[in-house]
């Protein structure tokens, strides 16, 4: 259907051009007309965001799941020296084009009623960091992907920092500073890699396809190279102990942008890992992969025993956000196919999960402006719609069987499992703590007496909530019933991940 079509940077680029064309019009417009576009322009970002998502609903219908090779690419001599604009897919990548396509209207949908100030350059600031999260999953050229990781980094500063809470200011300088300082050492890296490439392939490329097959990078010098990488990936998903800057971003985040933080943002450290770690850095992967599962062992119970501890909603679902993260990066450097079908699976799960429960905060914060757990109580009498969601969100987030929570968590430990019991029976800890932390947050906001009199009249999920709320909990359970849904898209591909670095590195 999309041969000869430039598929992937029509879906890239259309909210991008939207985005600029709003703020055209609205340049060039006398004040009158200003208005009635800062008034029209949430409707002009969700139509944009819902063609995107039915374009990408379409890409992923007709992406060959049975092969292992990069599907719909364009490829464009760019800057010259052999860095190209290339784009591609691959199972591994596809389905968070589809994440990021499918939380981005319903984040807009959100924020309709709750951002009153500056509509629309919200709407462009959202319909910008679309593009460039898309453009991330899309990037099959090193330099392109790096411009693509670090320039999300500012309309997601700009989102905190203007819509955000009262200590905007300082939660959005935090988050742009520890990832931006995190990517200096991974900007070294790419330029090291090209230098290396261009004396050692007979020419110089960027392209990651011939990096990942053709360059043989020495052991000592991939051990530096990965740590560089490293230091970017994990601060971005983030691992403990980088991980103080994502409470702060996301209690002062307004809903829609924590959505995204937890949903997709978090989702490009670990992506970055099987992408780039992995393939053009086996040895230095196998070396250093006993720090990973200790850090993430250590995220996953540390984080779990903080977020017990927090009076803030937010707080608590952003420490479980850490804790969840540490399934994944333990998945996926045990290096097996439960392993990393895990971490995949739990980043997509953890991104409907996650933007669900952050979206549920919002419900009741617009009602009540505030996340303080000890002022509610008893809200299943009034909102019986709302707990239910609640209710589901929690459970999937806890890992019950059934939902979409249990399957990433279960493969990642089953993976480890196979590399060392004992690393398994740390982040099975770490399943039960999820369990109590989250069992109280729900008891105490939902169960109980009503005493607060500011809760008698609380109204229910109105209709937008609901169409928001709705597809999230529909998901949750077709994919805790059904993942082969996922993973029958994403075994080639990874497959073809464990072969080549099995062969890279001389193991079974």
């Amino acid at each position: 259907m999309f041969e000869n079509v430039p598929i992937l940077s029509f879906i890239t680029f259309f909210p991008l051009i939207v985005a600029l064309f709003l703020m055209f019009i609205a340049k060039v417009s006398r004040d009158n007309a200003k208005a009635q576009i800062e008034k029209n322009a949430p409707m002009v970002a969700l139509l944009t965001s819902i063609a995107v998502f039915i374009l990408s609903f379409i890409l992923v219908l007709q992406f060959d799941a049975s092969s292992a090779e990069f599907q719909f690419v364009e490829d464009t001599q760019w800057l010259g020296g052999g860095i190209e604009y290339r784009m591609g897919v691959d199972g591994i990548s596809v389905l968070f084009i589809l994440l990021t396509a499918f939380l981005t209207p319903l984040c807009i949908l959100g924020s309709m009623k709750s951002i009153t100030k500056r509509k629309l350059e919200y709407m462009v600031a959202f319909l910008i960091l679309e593009t460039l999260m898309i453009g991330v999953f899309c990037a099959l050229d090193l330099v392109l992907f790096y411009l693509f990781f670090e320039a999300v980094l500012i309309p997601m500063f700009i989102i905190i920092g203007v819509w955000g809470g009262k200590n905007r200011v300082y939660a959005s300088y935090k988050f742009f500073i520890y990832t931006l300082l995190g990517s200096v050492l991974m900007l070294a890296a790419v330029l090291w890699i090209y230098g290396y490439g261009a004396a050692n392939l007979g020419t110089a490329t960027t392209n990651i396809e011939v990096l990942s097959r053709d360059l043989d990078i020495p052991a000592g010098a991939q051990t530096w190279l990965w740590l560089a990488f490293f230091a970017s990936f994990a601060v971005k998903m983030p691992m403990w102990p980088v991980h103080t800057w994502l409470p702060d971003a996301h209690v002062e985040a307004p809903t829609a942008g924590s959505v995204i933080l937890a949903g997709i943002l978090l989702k490009l450290g670990g992506y970055g890992f099987l992408r780039f770690s992995l393939p053009l850095f086996p040895d230095a992967s196998v070396s250093l992969a006993p720090i990973i599962f200790w850090m993430s062992v250590i995220a996953i119970i540390y984080t779990s025993l903080v977020a017990y501890r927090q009076h803030d909603m937010k707080k608590l679902i952003a420490y479980s956000s850490v804790a969840h993260m540490g399934f994944v990066t333990m998945g996926i450097f045990v290096v097996n196919v439960q392993g990393i079908q895990g971490a995949l699976f739990q980043m997509l799960s953890h991104g409907l999960i996650s933007g669900a429960l952050f979206f549920c905060v919002g419900v009741i914060y617009d009602r009540m402006h505030t996340r303080e757990i000890a002022f509610y109580g008893g809200l299943v009498k009034n909102m019986p719609i709302y707990a239910f969601f609640l209710m589901l969100f929690t459970m999937a987030n806890v890992g019950l069987p059934g939902t979409s929570g249990f399957i990433g968590e279960i493969w990642t430990m089953i993976g480890a499992y196979q590399y060392s019991p004992w690393l398994a029976a740390g982040a099975a800890l770490g399943m039960i703590l999820s369990a109590v932390y989250a069992l109280f947050l729900y008891r105490e906001v939902v169960f109980g007496e009503v005493t607060n009199d500011k809760l008698t009249d609380i109204e229910d999920v109105t209709r937008n909530e609901f169409i928001i709320l709705a597809p999230l909990a529909l998901f949750v359970i077709v994919l805790g019933v059904y993942p082969s849904l996922v993973t029958d898209i994403t075994a080639a591909s990874v497959d073809n991940l464990i072969s080549n670095f099995n062969a890279a590195t001389g193991q079974g």
